[in-house]
């Protein structure tokens, strides 16, 4: 079978196309942003790249387009498809016919920590031997690519809430069938899709009817908005993870780096590792009750996460230079930003070296200005916040970033940025850069300027 994959460069469409070819289908793509790192590794499994959305990328006819939900009306290749009367579907649609139907799907879905939560639940299971396939909207350090088919009936996918397609609106993944369905938490999100979060939770509840009375739902115990959507109806048995849940952890280091985990009354043992922040021991706690379900034993687990290496873009070092380190996060959310600075800034310790944030707004949510009345509230515990506010940004980000008074740098130069940090940062200081986009190469410049001055 022929596919050709419109907007074949984003992480999930991407990972669709390394699937389809792994399965042996002949694989076509066209992207408006066809870039290193997607592009390379799409090449380099034999699937040829278009750059635009011309309507000749089509000739000759595939045998099914997959439309990715970045494509709108008036597309010259979606009008093609659509004049032509070829065959197409979503994504989600392709991955659950072709792909997740004959599988254990174990499902992470929430507002935050899903990359992460996913790429460790993969984990687990691949160092319990069952060799998980799985479909990520990032790349986990451990494996080094953000999908493959995997060995056995395991397959882990991060569920994504965003909407499916221009002819389907339903969340995306209300099409994967999970058999295991992790719901870290839920909060409002994608402003550019979402009115509030009532319509949110009827897409999560959408997802809860999907799962059978012999799967498994293991959510955060008292999340308000969660709890609000398990009430509007549940089938499957529930285990629940936090302070007061089935699965609880206790912090054993301020920055959560080693913690003990008990499950009901009974402790099963330790863990330590490389991760930071209360988030990441939530995670965690989620992962070990979803890969018991899939037959993991908890020891197994609690070794496995002592191992795992984390998620590129989940504060990944990026480099350190006269003796400043840069760490790159995937931040598009306040609850997002302040969990992952106070992660660091427990690592870090009071008097041991700064916190140093440059915060670049990118999500349509952010641009939207939705956050504007929590975001600089998120950055407290930085002690020098840099925004890079673009003119087109849409909002005036010195006054929502005016509580933070002298702390913060506003400017629409990353340039000046990069040189204002130059010249502030000092050895010892944590530089972390959030933005889910590629922020104009700043992590790369900042090392370089850096570097420079301490030869100068």
């Amino acid at each position: 079978m022929h596919l050709h994959i419109l907007g074949i460069c984003g992480t999930f469409m991407g990972g669709i196309a390394l699937l389809a070819r792994a399965l042996g289908h002949e694989v076509t793509g066209s992207d408006a942003n066809v870039y290193p790192p997607m592009s390379t590794q799409l090449e380099a499994a034999g699937i040829r790249l278009m750059e635009g959305y011309a309507a000749s990328h089509l000739d000759p006819a595939p045998d099914v387009v997959v439309v990715g939900n970045a494509m709108k009306r008036g597309i010259p290749a979606v009008e093609a498809m659509l004049d032509r009367g070829l065959a197409y579907c979503s994504g989600p649609e392709w991955l659950r016919t072709h792909l997740l139907g004959s599988r254990w799907v174990l499902a992470v879905a929430g507002t935050h920590g899903k990359t992460t939560t996913a790429s460790m639940l993969a984990w687990v299971l691949e160092e319990a031997g069952l060799a998980p396939g799985f479909l990520i909207g990032g790349v986990p350090r451990d494996f080094g690519v953000s999908a493959r088919l995997g060995e056995t009936p395991f397959f882990v996918v991060e569920a994504d809430e965003y909407d499916t397609a221009f002819f389907d609106k339903r969340s995306k993944f209300v099409h994967y069938g999970p058999r295991t369905l992790i719901l870290n938490n839920l909060e409002f999100d994608h402003a550019d899709i979402f009115e509030n979060l009532g319509q949110i939770q009827r897409q999560f509840h959408h997802l809860v009817r999907t799962v059978p009375g012999s799967g498994l739902i293991v959510h955060a115990h008292a999340s308000p908005a969660l709890d609000e959507t398990l009430a509007q109806g549940c089938w499957t048995p529930c285990e629940t993870f936090g302070a007061a849940g089935d699965w609880r952890a206790r912090a054993l280091a301020p920055d959560g780096s080693r913690f003990e985990v008990r499950l009901g009354e009974e402790v099963l043992g330790r863990v330590e590792w490389e991760q930071t922040g209360q988030h990441n021991m939530l995670n965690a706690l989620a992962v070990l009750a979803a890969a018991r379900h899939a037959g993991v034993a908890p020891t197994q687990g609690l070794a496995a996460l002592g191992r795992f290496g984390g998620v590129k873009r989940r504060m990944e070092p990026r480099g350190e230079a006269r003796g400043v380190r840069v760490f790159d996060d995937f931040a598009h959310h306040p609850t997002a930003i302040a969990t992952t600075l106070d992660g660091v800034r427990q690592r870090l310790g009071q008097g041991q070296g700064r916190i140093l944030a440059v915060l670049e707004p990118r999500s349509n949510t952010m641009r939207l200005g939705v956050y504007n009345t929590s975001l600089a509230a998120s950055l407290d515990a930085a002690d020098r916040v840099y925004v890079y506010a673009p003119p087109d940004l849409g909002w005036d980000a010195g006054a929502v970033f005016a509580a933070l008074s002298e702390r913060a740098l506003v400017s629409d130069s990353i340039e000046q940025i990069v040189a204002a940090l130059c010249a502030e940062a000092r050895a010892g200081d944590q530089v972390v850069v959030m933005s889910n986009g590629g922020f104009g190469g700043i992590h790369e410049r900042l090392l370089a300027a850096l570097g420079e001055s301490a030869h100068g």
